[in-house]
């Protein structure tokens, strides 16, 4: 142990014989970079992400298949961005700050189609953001090289990517038909005809091919698909359905029948709260006389029941 302790002094510039001489080799003093917090920028990016399922399969074009296991970067601002096609979209923000940001944009979910033509991938159940989930869309255009050429986010928590390759400068490159099994080809031949010939409705030959997109695994079934998520979460004040807020409204009626009854059990005096209109908690007053009146649409019935 003393060993040990008279090399820490002669490293800080102390003998056994006292300090050393002024002419002598100061310890230089080197601040290294922390490796605390989850989002620590020196830290191996596998360690900080957790992404929250698996990509989807690899899908469209088989030429573009061999852009899997490839990342694209760009830096814009204090921000690189990470576009991995067929498995996801990453923002890192470039400083030295201990907690500096590192999140998932977004995992390859489904292609968007159109006309025909896939017109984007689609990258969803990115990190959460408020009540949702981030989430990018990646459009592919004509390039000379493959790069990540641009990002944005229009919407909140909605990203907005440029991807530019050679291989979809062909006009045909990014077409749908061509793309699926034959199999998939004689079906959507015979919705075709099926609608040439007026057995089907344009609704219900826009429905056919979307069964049939899904089936080649180009989307996603809307089992598949996450509900959106209301602003405020699921223990906000909204409801998705009318079934839904009047089976809310029996359940609060139900709570505030059981703790009147408490109140009255123990001898507490309560008064009963001014009941009001659903148009007045919006704001509007209540009409207090004068015959009702008639709803937009109405045709009357109310009145002669």
């Amino acid at each position: 142990m003393a060993a040990g302790l008279a090399r820490v002094l002669l490293l800080l510039g102390f003998s056994a014989r006292g300090p050393a001489p002024a002419g002598a080799a100061k310890m230089k003093v080197v601040e290294e970079p922390n490796t605390f917090g989850v989002n620590n920028p020196f830290l191996p990016q596998a360690s900080r992400l957790q992404a929250k399922r698996d990509p989807s399969p690899v899908s469209g074009p088989v030429h573009l298949s061999r852009l899997s296991g490839k990342c694209f970067s760009l830096v814009e601002s204090t921000y690189k961005y990470e576009f991995c096609p067929f498995h996801n979209v990453t923002q890192h923000e470039q400083t030295f700050r201990w907690n500096a940001y590192s999140g998932i944009l977004g995992i390859w979910h489904e292609w968007e189609i159109a006309n025909n033509t896939f017109t984007g991938m689609w990258m969803r159940d990115g990190d959460a953001c408020r009540s949702r989930s981030r989430q990018s869309k990646v459009e592919l255009t004509c390039g000379k090289s493959n790069r990540l050429a641009h990002v944005s986010e229009p919407s909140t928590c909605v990203y907005a990517l440029t991807f530019e390759t050679p291989l979809v400068c062909h006009p045909h490159s990014l077409l749908v038909y061509p793309a699926l099994p034959e199999a998939l080809q004689r079906r959507w031949d015979q919705v075709e005809q099926d609608l040439a010939d007026e057995l089907i409705t344009p609704q219900g030959h826009e429905k056919l091919l979307q069964t049939l997109f899904e089936d080649a695994g180009y989307l996603r079934s809307p089992e598949e698909n996450e509900a959106p998520k209301l602003e405020g979460g699921p223990d906000g004040l909204g409801f998705e359905t009318l079934e839904n807020c009047r089976k809310a409204h029996k359940e609060l009626s139900k709570e505030m029948k059981r703790l009147k009854g408490l109140l009255t059990q123990h001898g507490i005096p309560h008064t009963k709260p001014t009941e009001t209109s659903s148009l007045e908690h919006l704001g509007h007053e209540t009409p207090r006389a004068g015959p009702p009146e008639q709803l937009r649409g109405d045709p009357g019935l109310r009145g002669s029941l």
